[in-house]
């Protein structure tokens, strides 16, 4: 609808089976490490592959340590918990995989489910 927007995804280092099949162009499973973005830990499947290739302009991912970083950070500043998988986008902000400067950018937040016993910052 709008030609102008550019549309990137992110994703863990340790479960980039997304960001490896967008750049060989075809459908790539590999074997998971552990990630604290559990919601992320699953290969992408091919109808969600197709929606990528189509609307998808970019995939870049980003480390834990990144991600326990934007979870915190965006608990600090906003006053929301999001689940790991929902600090990906925000993370690879922090870690300037995107360049974000002097652009209007929008970061879904989805998701609580957190056990809040064992944020990685009370450890």
């Amino acid at each position: 609808m709008r030609p102008n927007i550019r549309v990137i995804a992110a994703e863990p280092e340790n479960a980039d089976d997304a960001a490896q099949s967008f750049r060989a162009g075809r459908l790539i499973h590999t074997e998971k490490k552990f990630t604290i973005a559990d919601g992320l830990r699953t290969n992408v499947g091919a109808p969600n592959f197709a929606i990528i290739k189509r609307y998808v302009d970019d995939i870049v991912t980003v480390s834990e340590e990144a991600i326990i970083s934007a979870m915190r950070t965006i608990w600090e500043t906003m006053k929301i918990i999001v689940e790991p998988s929902a600090a990906v986008p925000y993370a690879a902000i922090l870690e300037r995989k995107i360049d974000v400067a002097g652009k209007r950018v929008g970061i879904i937040l989805t998701g609580g489910n957190v056990d809040l016993d064992a944020l990685p910052w009370n450890r």
